[in-house]
């Protein structure tokens, strides 16, 4: 076989390259950076394996139907600085760790690139704490992470909704021990891009880039830090801001993923047992819960998903709210992002021909 799903449709999660028998699939760039699945047809048995565990070619059986919804606060307030919202993740996850489990979740590495990781420690995940607006590499993490759940360990997986919908796809089955954490994601922008930001940025200083915060809330953490909160630092260890990537994501909109323009995933119904995000118009619901360093939404879809967040009352506080608060405020939950698909090509194209320089002054011009 040659081909798997359009396009347009894959949504970059790996599992078909996971489920593989013959390693005959590669997760390969294409001009945007973007990856998806290469077929070595000289190594394909055409066992149909890949078709079969492709979440994209799957149907409703993925959702669940009946999310609870919750405003959530950690306990900790340094926890609370470093997290991107309210801390729910640390607290979800320092219960897996008191249960000598495994996290897995997205972390810059050292040439600032994002890509998924296992952590068996709090050190370790807490390189995962807070947002990395990129696609993240998912690499061998499908395959790591069903090796621990053999072992009977206790794992704790966190992706935006296609990369659980591709792990549940790989792993075809339930595990016990297995707990799964979606975000409520806007889209995922270009790896390439991202490198080609980088890259300007220390042009710009005179210094290499080493040090990024996607959500940095020096000034707080408000809805409108989501254009501002970008900080980083080169060698001098001066913290500098710079919003221009934002405006590329979330202004102009010509930098995300093509099949995040009908991503079946931003919906009320989710695919994980528990789902994290802002809780965006706190202060028009439940001011007395507003915190300057930010607040937590969560949803639970499962009773696996309930149990976890009743398991973690030591770490962190909530209150069950109406469904109606975040369907209005976190718009994910309303359908995908509206990407204007002809300025998206038309961006595009002018990246190839005049380069990055030139998008990036045009699209980011106040």
């Amino acid at each position: 076989m040659n081909t798997i799903i359009a396009k347009r449709k894959c949504c970059g999660c790996g599992a078909c390259a996971s489920i593989c028998p013959k390693q005959a699939i590669t997760m390969q760039e294409d001009k945007e950076g973007f990856l998806y699945p290469v077929i070595d047809e000289t190594l394909c048995i055409d066992c149909q394996k890949c078709v079969k565990t492709c979440p994209q070619l799957k149907q409703e059986e993925l959702f669940y139907p009946d999310p609870k919804f919750y405003v959530a606060h950690n306990n900790d307030e340094a926890t609370i600085k470093r997290s991107a919202s309210g801390g729910a993740f640390s607290a979800l996850s320092n219960y897996v760790l008191k249960q000598q489990g495994v996290i897995y979740g997205v972390v810059l590495d050292e040439a600032l690139n994002i890509r998924h990781s296992r952590a068996t420690t709090a050190l370790e995940r807490d390189k995962m704490c807070s947002s990395k607006y990129v696609q993240s590499r998912i690499g061998d993490t499908y395959k790591l992470a069903k090796h621990d759940l053999a072992a009977g360990r206790t794992v704790l997986f966190t992706g935006t909704p296609c990369q659980i919908a591709g792990l549940k796809a790989f792993l075809g089955k339930d595990y016990p021990k297995l707990y799964l954490c979606d975000l409520i994601c806007h889209s995922v922008p270009s790896p390439l891009i991202w490198q080609e930001y980088l890259q300007a940025l220390g042009e710009e200083n005179g210094q290499k880039v080493t040090y990024v915060n996607f959500r940095d809330k020096t000034k707080g953490w408000q809805r409108a830090s989501t254009l501002k909160g970008f900080a980083y630092a080169g060698a001098d260890g001066k913290l500098k801001e710079d919003n221009r990537f934002y405006k590329l994501f979330f202004r102009a909109q010509v930098i995300s993923r093509l099949s995040c323009v009908t991503c079946k995933y931003a919906r009320v119904q989710r695919v994980s047992d528990i789902t994290i995000a802002d809780y965006w118009g706190v202060e028009k619901y439940l001011p007395d819960w507003v915190d300057y360093y930010g607040v937590s939404f969560i949803m639970t879809s499962t009773e696996k998903g309930q149990k976890l967040l009743e398991a973690c009352q030591q770490d962190i506080k909530f209150l069950e709210r109406p469904p109606q608060e975040e369907i209005t405020e976190n718009h994910r939950l309303r359908g995908p992002m509206g990407i204007p698909e002809e300025a998206r090509q038309k961006f595009w194209q002018e990246y190839y021909d005049k380069g990055f320089k030139y998008v990036l002054d045009k699209y980011t011009k106040d």
